[in-house]
């Protein structure tokens, strides 16, 4: 199956949420190239990116359920490549 390379870029403003989301980063880590997370205490968020090499469906479903938590928000880019 084809493969995509892809960033998402995760916002968390809710603290409570953050469990849940290593779970579903844990969950596709097979896909995960690798990620940073950047704690921004000043404005009390985490800006996090996660780069991906996956189906472009994997990719959808792990940017759609990361979305969905309370409090989180994301983003995807796709490389043209």
């Amino acid at each position: 199956m084809e493969t995509r390379v892809a960033v998402i870029g995760i916002i968390v403003e809710d603290a409570e949420s953050v469990e849940r989301l290593n779970a579903l980063l844990h969950e596709y880590g097979d896909y995960i190239i690798g990620r940073m997370g950047v704690p921004y205490r000043e404005r009390g968020i985490n800006v996090i990116s996660v780069a991906v090499d996956a189906p472009g469906d994997v990719i959808s479903a792990l940017a759609g359920k990361i979305g969905a938590l309370s409090g989180v928000s994301a983003k995807t880019a796709y490389s043209a490549v």
